[in-house]
């Protein structure tokens, strides 16, 4: 589980694909130190597995899947990719709970500069099946960052950009038209289902536990 809070912004320094896989190779100065082999890093909102370390990088395998349907299908060596490690249990909970499950795509319509001041708007397009799960003040991860929607309107989605998270994250290295991966609140996505009638029970029924001893 992740937060939302980047610790560092690394660079791709190597694509190899192969047999309709991908490994990406990310510079990595800070956080390097704390991984081992098999840790999870959530790289600009996507929790990866760390397969192979070097003094200066780690290397992470990727999916078809996971190609097609994050941002990372725009990747490219040099690109900028937001980091963060996992949560520690006895960690302040600084941002909302990230999981590093990509629910879809956005795309970045705009990132400008209030006019006179040095905060930034950032708006964004959403796919229209997530829009139930966003609202007004609520959180929401756009590359991994936990930010506070600031305006809804359809589909446009308006969040406030203080100095610190553009110089600290990608989002100074984003263009217009750039896709951007999005998870909505998870808490949203469990009231909705029990809203719809859905079971938060376990697979299995009470009378199975007590049969069992529990």
């Amino acid at each position: 589980m992740f937060t939302g809070l980047i610790e560092e912004v690394g660079r791709v320094k190597r694509i190899v694909e192969a047999e309709g896989k991908r490994r990406l190779t990310i510079s990595s100065s800070q956080l390097i130190g704390e991984l081992a082999t098999g840790n999870s890093i959530a790289v600009s909102g996507v929790c990866l597995t760390a397969v192979d370390l070097a003094t200066d990088s780690f290397t992470a395998d990727l999916a078809a899947e996971t190609w097609t349907r994050t941002s990372f299908s725009r990747i490219h060596v040099g690109a900028l990719v937001n980091l963060e490690l996992p949560l520690r249990a006895n960690d302040r909970m600084g941002g909302h709970i990230v999981q590093g499950h990509v629910d879809g795509n956005g795309t970045l319509l705009s990132l400008e500069r209030v006019p006179g001041g040095n905060d930034y708007w950032l708006t964004i397009e959403v796919p229209r099946e997530l829009e139930r799960y966003i609202v007004f003040k609520g959180s929401l991860a756009i590359e991994g960052i936990s930010l506070t929607v600031a305006s809804v309107t359809g589909n446009r989605v308006g969040v406030a950009i203080i100095p610190h998270t553009y110089e600290m994250t990608n989002l100074k290295s984003l263009r217009p038209g750039d896709p951007v991966n999005l998870e909505t609140d998870l808490i949203a996505k469990y009231v909705e289902k029990m809203m719809a009638g859905g079971s938060p029970q376990s697979a299995l029924s009470v009378e199975r536990l007590v049969s069992q001893g529990f």
